[in-house]
């Protein structure tokens, strides 16, 4: 059986609001979560957000310092369902790819690699250039989900938050999560044709 366990790290790459999102949507599941936050992750918190760290620590289940290499995190005997970098900076990518734990975030992240687990990289960059490029197919080719953060129109968000909660939607299908607020592609068509039908 597999655990009802998610590795979720934050790092300095524009967009920690989804990292956040995430963690708030989690806290109302039965899954735990277990968050570590990178140094850069931490600054861009400050500068994007006004959650304060303690406030962001207690939306996880777990937290781990980013230089506790010995937490649980950081061994494959430790069961999860996988992880989600989100957002995933460009230096952390490349770290995961080359294979260099310098951190608690990218020792887990290769973890999950070489355990055969899901790891998602919601990327946060743009434009990219082709040594991006590279990177990002060196880990699809060693089986990370390569998951750009890029919002969707087709669910005709009216706020930021709809945009914020489908994206983070879209990134927990990764690991099966299905919380109900994805709108999906046809879904509502086929909900406005049932109603029409039953009404007629």
């Amino acid at each position: 059986m597999i655990s009802k366990r998610l590795v979720i790290a934050v790092t300095g790459a524009s967009g920690v609001i989804y990292g956040i999102r995430a963690l708030e949507m989690l806290r109302e599941t039965d899954i735990e979560t277990h968050l570590v936050v990178s140094k850069a992750g931490e600054l861009t918190i400050a500068y994007e957000t006004d959650l304060h760290p303690k406030r962001l620590r207690e939306l996880a289940t777990e937290y781990h310092a980013v230089g506790d290499i010995g937490a649980s995190i950081s061994s494959g005997s430790f069961r999860t369902m996988g992880m989600l970098i989100c957002p995933c900076s460009m230096r952390t990518m490349s770290e995961i790819a080359t294979g260099v734990t310098s951190s608690l975030v990218s020792r887990a992240a290769d973890v999950v690699l070489k355990e055969r687990r899901k790891l998602v990289l919601a990327v946060r960059e743009t434009p990219l250039h082709s040594g991006h490029l590279r990177t990002m197919a060196t880990l699809s080719d060693l089986g990370a989900v390569i998951s750009p953060i890029v919002p969707a129109f087709y669910s005709r968000p009216a706020t930021l938050d709809d945009i914020i909660n489908h994206t983070v939607g879209r990134l927990l299908d990764n690991f099966d999560i299905d919380l109900g607020i994805v709108k999906r592609w046809k879904e509502q068509e086929a909900q406005r044709i049932q109603i029409v039908r039953n009404a007629s």
